[in-house]
């Protein structure tokens, strides 16, 4: 019998090439008014880099943890998980009073004190104790630190569902998206501080991407039936990408704001990113299914010494994203200080991409044990 396909010992090069661009993405986005960020998906479509950061986590969870479910048993596998969620809650606090105290310091020594109010910092300042206590429940955060609480409480949820995300994953898909329709029908969601507001990616909607992802690991080979479908099912995904680059486009150009008519907006607005809304899924999805084909798991070009910065940067993404996640303010801060000049966001987000690599060079130098870091098996590494 041949193996399923999450005993696959073959690294796609793919998911840490994506992966590190997503992470580059993110941060030249957290970057207000940045004219690089118009080299990005987030202007040109529904879904931005956010959407490809959490497929692959649930991708690469099924990949690395599907392996030690069979090798060692679920209460190993769960506490090898759990460990991982320790890790990423620890990198979150330590990155949430980082950032804050960043925050504070900008606010004082720059005399900004809107800056505390526009980061949705103002609870510390009221309620000190209880901000306190509501930040290490991950329900209070300023501004930027909402992905790693949404992938904290996926992946803590993650043992109980991979056994059967193994064996029967086309039930996990019907009852993610069940979970996800159920949500926007009656809006539910996860408390946050203060104000009664709601966690900026709401998990239970967000699941439906992870395990999408944790299923396409499973079913990779056995979709492979979609392919004779292929023609019409790439015309239509690439007339959904002109139509959501044209909406998209429309909320920066007024004369193509004119043209959309009134009857396409009452449809599909407000376009929601708190529950993803079902467009930017499908915009996703359409993204997925082209560059799939585009661009094979044994295509030279992924190989190629210019992409390997993404790819370290993938292979370190919890590092990089912390990493880019402090220095998307001080970005923010340089730009506004040279009055958003064009040439002051071009300059702090090649700095900012170029940090983030070398960071990520150094961790895996440190890894390697001081030497260039051996290529590891998929397996090796879950969920970085």
């Amino acid at each position: 019998m041949a193996s399923p396909p999450v005993l696959a010992s073959a690294r796609d090069i793919r998911l840490d090439l994506f992966r590190g661009l997503a992470l580059w993405f993110i941060y030249i986005d957290h970057v207000p008014t940045n004219v690089v960020s118009w080299l990005t998906v987030r202007n040109y479509g529904f879904s931005d880099a956010t959407e490809i950061f959490v497929f692959i986590s649930g991708y690469t969870a099924v990949i690395a943890y599907g392996r030690m479910l069979q090798r060692e048993g679920w209460l190993r596998t769960g506490a090898r998980v759990y460990r991982r969620v320790w890790q990423l809650y620890v990198a979150h606090i330590l990155l949430f009073v980082a950032f804050t105290a960043q925050i504070v310091w900008l606010s004082v020594a720059r005399d900004m004190p809107a800056l505390i109010e526009e980061m949705e910092l103002m609870g510390l300042g009221e309620n000190p104790y209880q901000a306190i206590l509501q930040a290490a429940l991950l329900k209070f955060r300023p501004v930027n630190l909402d992905v790693l609480p949404l992938y904290i409480v996926l992946l803590a949820a993650f043992p109980f569902v991979l056994p059967v995300v193994v064996r029967r994953p086309f039930a996990v898909i019907a009852a993610s998206l069940a979970l996800y329709a159920a949500t926007c029908h009656f809006n539910w969601g996860l408390p946050a501080y203060p104000d009664n507001k709601v966690w900026y990616f709401n998990p239970l909607a967000w699941q439906v991407v992870f395990y999408v992802g944790a299923a396409m690991a499973v079913l990779g080979p056995q979709i492979a039936w979609l392919d004779r479908f292929r023609w019409p099912l790439s015309v239509l995904a690439v007339l959904f990408l002109l139509f959501a680059a044209f909406i998209a486009l429309s909320w920066h150009y007024n004369w193509l704001a004119e043209r959309v008519p009134a009857w396409v907006a009452r449809q599909i607005y407000p376009i929601d990113k708190t529950n993803i809304d079902i467009l930017r899924f499908l915009h996703f999805l359409a993204v997925a299914w082209l560059v799939r084909l585009a661009i094979p798991a044994d295509a030279p070009m992924l190989r190629w010494r210019v992409f390997e910065p993404l790819r370290r940067c993938g292979e370190q993404s919890l590092l990089i994203f912390c990493i880019g996640t402090f220095l998307s303010l001080s970005a923010q801060v340089i730009v506004s200080h040279f009055e958003e000049s064009i040439l002051s966001q071009i300059v702090v987000s090649i700095a900012g991409v170029a940090i983030m690599c070398g960071a990520a060079y150094i961790a895996a130098w440190f890894k390697g044990g001081g030497t260039a870091a051996p290529r590891r098996p998929m397996a090796a590494s879950p969920a970085q």
